[in-house]
């Protein structure tokens, strides 16, 4: 089986990292074609996980249409850009899990309201959690919330495709709690550092 990750940012590259710990086959995409090569080429990331030595069952492309047989995507697009790149697969994934927080601009939507329209065949899951990149590219122990919009039947495919030894989703059913959780965290985290500041 081979799990499919949209966006090689710290993040997107981290999370293909932890997938592919246990030999599996990650397609990672990049917008980047200096990135895809390097990434290829020499199992790195350096413009945005220096720190990490790729594991070589990931292969990176910038061709979207690859996805095309893959049933289980993990979108780590920025929040803007969420909707005019999944929008983009040729054929929607069984399960499309949201990686990335927020809110889009201009319209308040969440990020699963947006999938939901841009891929309708797809059922979405969301990924929510406080994680370092660099610390699930080393495989530092992390918990996240894999909240399921297909209920527990989705939990029941995906849990096992994603789970690691370091890395262990936790069940919910509330996808729109764990994004609101996941967005306004951020925006928390960074009130925080000004008042830390002043």
């Amino acid at each position: 089986m081979t799990i499919g990750v949209l966006g090689a940012g710290a993040w997107g590259t981290a999370l293909a990292q932890m997938l592919a710990s246990d030999g599996t086959d990650v397609l990672l995409w990049a917008l980047e074609s200096e990135l895809v090569e390097e990434i290829n080429a020499r199992q790195t990331n350096s413009l945005y996980l220096p720190s990490a030595t790729l594991a070589p069952s990931i292969r990176a492309t910038g061709d979207l249409g690859k996805f095309a047989e893959v049933e289980t995507v993990l979108a780590v697009t920025p929040a803007q850009h969420l909707s005019s790149i999944v929008s983009q697969l040729s054929e929607p994934p069984r399960d499309l899990v949201l990686c990335s927080k927020g809110i889009e601009a201009g319209t308040g939507r969440l990020m699963n309201d947006v999938a939901r329209e841009a891929v309708p065949g797809s059922d979405i899951a969301v990924f929510s959690g406080p994680t370092f990149a660099h610390e699930v590219a080393a495989g530092l122990p992390t918990a996240v919330t894999l909240a399921c919009g297909g209920g527990r039947a989705q939990w029941d495919r995906l849990s096992g495709q994603l789970a690691r030894p370091t890395f262990r989703p936790y069940y919910s059913d509330d996808v729109t709690g764990a994004e609101i959780g996941g967005a306004i965290k951020n925006v928390l985290a960074i009130a925080c550092g000004v008042v830390e500041g002043l």
